[in-house]
């Protein structure tokens, strides 16, 4: 088992190409996109069900905990700009042979 941080982003679609350059110049190279999210309370209040017309995004990633920093910086300019949210957390990878600890 290996320390590892799980990154969790939800934006808009249009800033989908944007936010995968800002984890990949972070050093997160893989990563899960779900399209076609949905929710409220993640962007502008009273608001939030017109997101459902704007194609949300929900990006997970993970790294090692040293990436974080450079995560933070890289993507929060955008999710300022543009809207969105970003969550870290602690998780532990399990694999027998390559992890992230190994990218």
């Amino acid at each position: 088992m290996h320390l590892a941080k799980k990154v969790e982003i939800v934006a808009n679609s249009f800033e989908l190409a944007k936010i995968l350059e800002k984890l990949d110049q972070s050093g997160v190279h893989g990563y899960t996109v779900m399209r076609n999210v949905a929710g409220k309370g993640l962007f502008s209040g009273p608001q939030d069900l017109d997101f459902t017309m704007l194609d949300g995004i929900y990006i997970m990633a993970f790294c090692l905990p040293d990436q974080v920093q450079d995560v933070v910086g890289n993507v929060r300019p955008l999710l300022n700009k543009f809207g969105g949210a970003c969550y870290i957390s602690d998780v532990m990878e399990v694999r027998s042979t390559k992890c992230v600890a190994s990218l």
